[in-house]
């Protein structure tokens, strides 16, 4: 009987495995997190929390496909890629929305619930991101899923930003900056995104 690890199917299929794993880890830890930093947006009344929170709304709902397509085949990964660029679009429109929503009813966000929040992201994103290392070159639906980990590191410590800025000035206009920061990224990456898609489903179709 030949032996497994010389076996390229078999090879594939630890792979596949290992990629579902530990989707199904980060996947858990966005859902979580999204319930957190939504509440606590919109009871602090920060336009970065909750772009923040829907972008871990978004990565959960990216993850779950993913483990969908994981074992399928390019095909289906690249369409798979074009939709989760349609999720980093939308959702950056939306947070376009909030933003200009305070800009015409202002109010001050609570400091202290940016902070705590954001802080507890960053370190559940971390590990997100430390799990998700690994994969990143394994195929587009794992470097999709990467890129999506690596703009919440930057969305978390924008929020950080947000929160000294807002404590420094009692205003908040650094909140809304860097929520349209994070539409900005949202929208950079999503377009990011979509063009790998439709090339790679240009390239199969070829």
């Amino acid at each position: 009987m030949a032996d497994c690890c010389n076996d390229k199917a078999c090879e594939i299929e630890a792979l596949h495995n290992r990629q579902s794993s530990t989707l199904k880890i980060v996947l858990g830890i966005n859902a979580a997190m999204f319930i957190v930093e939504l509440i606590a947006g919109l009871i602090g009344g920060s336009v970065s929390l909750v772009a923040d929170s829907l972008d871990m709304l978004g990565d959960a709902l990216v993850y779950g496909f993913s483990i969908y397509v994981v074992a399928r085949g390019a095909r289906m990964k690249a369409k798979a890629a074009l939709f989760k660029g349609g999720i980093m679009a939308a959702f950056g429109f939306f947070v376009l929305g909030q933003a200009v929503y305070k800009v015409v009813f202002p109010q001050v966000p609570v400091f202290e619930a940016i902070g705590a929040i954001g802080l507890l992201a960053l370190a559940a994103n971390s590990i997100c991101f430390a799990l998700l290392w690994r994969h990143r070159v394994d195929d587009i639906n794992m470097s999709s899923v990467w890129l999506c980990s690596r703009n919440d590191i930057i969305a978390n410590i924008s929020v950080l930003f947000a929160a000294v800025g807002v404590w420094f000035t009692q205003s908040g206009w650094p909140d809304i900056l860097v929520g349209l920061a994070l539409a900005a990224l949202f929208l950079r990456s999503a377009l990011s995104v979509l063009r790998a898609a439709i090339t790679e489903l240009r390239a199969i179709n070829a």
